[in-house]
């Protein structure tokens, strides 16, 4: 004979109050041990439903700290758990260590990282306001002549500056080409103490002094690693699809032309994603917010080289 739930703690609960008559009459029924048995699962529930706690367990953390937690990680690949639980502590935000060691592991995030040894790309980042890139380019022109254009790009601004562009890139030429840049740089207030280029033979080794003397440190990249100077290739990759790819080069005199017109276009007016769509020597306007501009607007488009770069802006 089996009995439900109900019977069963209706038993467990008259238990104390039965009188013997109606207990030896059980025992034919039930086992005293199942009676206690059944009793003690009763005291249990009822224990557990007058003590439960008004919440389980930890509460969970504010999202906002988790987003905290994961931004100080990404920009300081170097700190482990416990050095991101200080700087919480000195922000005021009271989180144990073993939260943040959670969050990070969560985030697929090494607690305790190996992190600290810095990447190309991070010192790249990090020193960009000290950096230059330079780079020759190498072009063929419709009369069949080869021609070497030298250019430099600061990190931070990306500004470029094209140095020239010859058949015949001798030691001199480029040496002449580096005094330039000195000066221009020393006219601008340009503080570079670094200039990063690849192993390739035109660059002489008397450049490396004539730019230790302005306080600038040469950089060689490695061998067949473009990335180490990736900001300088980026431009090279733009320089012929925006204009040696779509452009008729005459002769030198006219790539010299065009070089200037892309110089200029590029500076002043080409929208750089890693400078929030600014130029390098111009800041993005501020956004339209009046509605009868935003129905109304009058661009004008102004070309240069024939209609291979157009400009736009708005009309006076």
């Amino acid at each position: 004979m089996r009995f439900a739930p109900e019977g069963r703690a209706f038993l467990a609960a008259l238990l104390t109050s039965l009188p013997r008559e109606v207990l030896r009459r059980l025992r034919l029924l039930i086992r005293p041990d199942t009676v206690l048995r059944w009793n003690r699962d009763l005291m249990q529930q009822r224990h557990a439903r007058t003590c439960r706690p008004k919440r389980r367990g930890r509460p969970p953390t504010v999202r906002s700290i988790r987003a905290l937690i994961l931004r100080l990680v990404r920009e300081n690949p170097g700190w482990g758990y416990r050095r991101v639980h200080g700087e919480l502590t000195t922000l005021g935000i009271k989180v144990a260590p073993s939260t943040v060691w959670e969050i990070l592991k969560q985030a697929g995030v090494d607690p305790a990282p190996e992190r600290a040894s810095t990447t190309w790309a991070d010192f790249l980042r990090s020193q960009a306001d000290a950096l230059l890139a330079a780079d020759f380019i190498e072009t063929i022109t419709l009369n069949g002549q080869r021609q070497y254009i030298l250019a430099v790009i600061e990190h931070a601004t990306r500004r470029v500056r094209v140095l020239g562009t010859t058949a015949h890139p001798r030691a001199s030429w480029v040496i002449q080409a580096i005094r330039n840049l000195v000066m221009d740089l020393d006219d601008a207030g340009c503080r570079a103490r670094f200039l990063i280029h690849d192993r390739d033979g035109k660059f002489p080794a008397l450049m490396d002094e004539i730019l230790a003397e302005a306080g600038i440190t040469t950089v060689l990249t490695g061998i067949r690693m473009p990335r180490m100077n990736s900001i300088m290739e980026r431009w090279v990759q733009s320089c012929r699809h925006e204009l040696l790819d779509r452009c008729l080069v005459w002769n030198e005199h006219h790539l010299r032309h065009a070089l200037r017109e892309y110089e200029h276009f590029y500076n002043q007016h080409r929208a750089h994603q890693a400078l929030e769509q600014a130029a390098p020597l111009r800041t993005a306007p501020d956004p339209i917010t009046d509605p009868e501009r935003i129905t109304d607007l009058n661009i004008r488009r102004r070309d240069r080289l024939g209609g291979v770069l157009h400009e736009y802006s708005h009309a006076a």
